[in-house]
């Protein structure tokens, strides 16, 4: 029998950390998954999925909790059965915004989303200077997986009413449609 884990790691960005938390994985007679891994503010910030024997997760935790330079938190995945299962296709959305970061867009943004009963799947976010103005600009881009029965046109005109709110540009489209 095998047990899930999702990790969450965080550490002073430098070369190596990936391959120390690798060697702690292979070590544990364990499979790395999925992750999703980047630099953030001078960090190196991730999750990744493992799979490993259920007699090796003491030794795993041991391991993994004592790897210098890094934050390891580790949570069981109770979700493997649910995984396994065949379900129907999903609808799947892209949402993309930007325009002149200041408080409160995710927010804004999150809550029209929320209250669709709309999944985030994945949101990379990101803010640069604009190369004219100087200014701050906020961009995002979101996969979104939509609930049965969800008029998207309407979602739509909701998210355009808080995009004129917040002074941003807003897109969403439904993959295939």
């Amino acid at each position: 029998m095998s047990t899930r884990l999702v990790l969450t790691v965080i550490g002073v960005d430098k070369p190596g950390l990936v391959d120390r938390l690798a060697t702690v994985i292979a070590a544990s007679r364990g499979s790395w998954l999925e992750s999703r891994m980047g630099r953030l503010a001078g960090h190196f910030a991730g999750i990744v999925e493992v799979a490993l024997p259920d007699d090796a997760f003491a030794e795993f935790e041991t391991r993994a909790r004592a790897l210098e330079g890094l934050s390891v938190g580790i949570t069981r995945s109770e979700l493997e059965a649910d995984l396994e299962a065949p379900g129907k296709p999903l609808r799947v959305a892209q949402l993309a915004f930007v325009g002149q970061d200041r408080p409160g867009l995710v927010q804004a943004v999150s809550r029209v989303l929320a209250e669709s009963n709309i999944n985030v799947d994945e949101l990379d976010t990101r803010t640069f200077l604009a190369p004219m103005s100087g200014t701050q600009v906020f961009e995002a881009q979101a996969e979104l997986h939509l609930p049965d029965g969800l008029d998207v046109s309407a979602l739509r005109d909701r998210l355009e009413a808080v995009a004129r709110d917040v002074f941003v540009d807003i897109h969403i489209s439904e993959d295939g449609g």
